[in-house]
């Protein structure tokens, strides 16, 4: 702009502060911007100011930022709210809460009125610490110091309480939020369903959330999956299915998640075909997550050629398999001594890039398999393509021939030839 003889606004200043030089963390550059607007008549104003603080408190210089803030007011620049509640966030996050509270203090000396947001950051810093005492009084003055509470003030002092075991009175708080006209949002109600399970039972989290219509609480898909997540922990899989049915008859839409989670259940129940009907429904979203659980459960059934289809499915429906997918499908296709299938996955493997893990299961499989000529072809291939043979993988190849009795008497020769191989002797 400047070179075509437009000069740059404090706007378009501030955009370059802010984009370029705080966010690539080039504050040398930063700074140079600030100079040049002062040097060219471009004032900067308190977003510039602004927006170069919170750039430094989030890179951890705060010192720095606190020069800038020293400078603005010798300029005669005031700062705002949104100047201080980075550095507020900075001090808070570090658990330099005396630093955090001077700050507050000096914020209203100065004749700036912290805001709802500034007031949320310290308060979660005094929760983290247990200091639930300071966060009342906060609570307490708020109408003499001239701000308000809001719905995130609320939820953050009852996740502290909640972590702390102090479950009853995070309960309380929300009487004491509908009082204010306040009402719980989906993260408020998270966040009590998870400290009902972590103190007591996730049976009294299911029994809040089938209940919650009645108590005027919108459970959203959020608040299903960790209450299902923690019934996993228990191991109280049934439970799980129960509760996914209930959500799909107040007509919550599960997500990527909820299906992982109930798939993982029905698989853990044995009910593998009801897992694959789940999977066939209309508006089922799969992820590799699921497919792998599906393939995992299969495979410990001995079911090689549903592993396969399944690997060839989520294949065709644009699901990248990853290194656990072909590890497991593998390692399944061995056992079952389909080895030419199981070369043929190996093979499609370095589609997605060569995967060190992925050789160790394709080689520990043919070699307990006792397919030496597989092996030696598979070898010559690998190095062939300039792949690197690791000390690892070394390792394996000799366990795997230890365990199968190769190492002692007439065998050994084969241990040695393939190892040759691997040193490309031969």
């Amino acid at each position: 702009m400047a070179l075509d003889g437009v000069t740059p606004d404090t706007v378009a200043c501030t955009g370059v502060v802010g984009v370029s030089p705080c966010h690539l963390r080039r504050f040398d550059a930063a700074y140079e911007v600030v100079g040049w607007m002062t040097e060219n008549g471009v004032a900067p104003d308190v977003v510039t100011y602004s927006t170069l603080i919170c750039g430094l408190c989030s890179a951890g210089r705060v010192a720095e930022a606190l020069g800038v803030l020293d400078l603005m007011l010798e300029e005669g620049c005031h700062p705002n709210a949104h100047t201080y509640t980075p550095i507020m966030h900075a001090y808070s996050a570090t658990g330099m809460i005396h630093e955090a509270k001077k700050l507050l203090d000096s914020m209203i000396a100065a004749g700036c009125a912290p805001s709802t947001a500034t007031y949320n950051v310290l308060i979660k810093a005094l929760c983290k610490a247990g200091a639930f005492e300071e966060v009342e009084v906060l609570l307490e003055e708020s109408s003499s110091k001239g701000w308000t509470p809001d719905t995130i003030t609320y939820s953050t002092y009852m996740d502290g309480l909640s972590r702390s075991g102090r479950l009853d009175k995070s309960f309380a708080l929300v009487d004491r939020m509908l009082s204010k006209g306040l009402h719980p949002n989906e993260v408020t109600l998270n966040i009590l369903l998870d400290g009902v399970c972590r103190t007591s039972s996730a049976w009294a989290a299911k029994w809040l959330l089938e209940c919650s219509a009645d108590i005027g609480w919108d459970a959203s898909v959020v608040n299903y999956n960790t209450v299902m997540r923690r019934l996993c922990d228990e191991r109280k899989w049934l439970a799980v299915v129960k509760l996914f049915t209930d959500m799909s008859k107040k007509g919550i839409a599960p997500n990527s998640w909820t299906f992982n989670i109930v798939v993982h259940s029905l698989c853990k129940l044995g009910k593998l075909h009801n897992a694959l009907c789940l999977m066939g429904s209309e508006g089922f979203v799969a992820s590799v997550i699921t497919y792998n659980t599906l393939i995992r459960h299969l495979s410990l059934l001995g079911k090689s050629n549903e592993v396969y289809l399944l690997l060839h499915d989520m294949i065709e429906e644009g699901i990248a398999p990853n290194e656990t997918t072909y590890i497991l499908v593998i390692d399944c296709l061995c056992r079952e001594e389909k080895f030419l299938a199981a070369l043929s996955c190996f093979y499609r493997s370095l589609e997605d890039g060569f995967s060190p893990s992925v050789v160790t299961s394709i080689v520990r499989g043919l070699i307990v398999g006792g397919k030496f000529g597989e092996l030696h072809t598979l070898i010559g291939w690998i190095l062939g393509q300039g792949f690197a043979i690791d000390v690892y993988l070394y390792r394996v190849v000799i366990i795997a021939f230890c365990k199968k009795g190769y190492c002692q008497g007439t065998e050994m020769y084969k241990v040695c030839h393939i190892l040759e191989r691997m040193l490309s002797l031969r």
